[in-house]
């Protein structure tokens, strides 16, 4: 599973799955059979969500008061949640997902 490539840091610091978390308002998400595409329409970058659980995942961020509680409505196991919280991390880093704040 990747996400997008991690260039650019996220203002509010460092990925912390214990916060919440959403997706940027910039970004457009299109799934598609293997995914999805994402497409920042602030920096023009595109890349791609390579599974759909992952793409759930993003999905159900802003539904939750931090990462975790994605990750359970996603369904996604538990020996697979360090996997998918190195990718949401990296989606953090690239600014496709980024911290709510209250």
């Amino acid at each position: 599973m990747t996400a997008a490539p991690a260039e650019a840091h996220t203002s509010a610091g460092a990925f912390d799955p214990a916060l919440p978390y959403r997706l940027s308002s910039s970004v457009s998400v299109r799934p598609e059979s293997f995914g999805a595409l994402v497409y920042d329409f602030h920096t023009r970058r595109l890349s791609f969500l390579k599974t759909r659980p992952l793409v759930r995942v993003v999905e159900a961020l802003a539904d939750h008061d931090d990462v975790h509680g994605a990750l359970v409505t996603a369904e996604v196991p538990e020996a697979q949640r360090d996997q998918y919280l190195r990718a949401l991390s990296g989606l953090a880093d690239a600014g496709t997902i980024q911290r709510r704040h209250p």
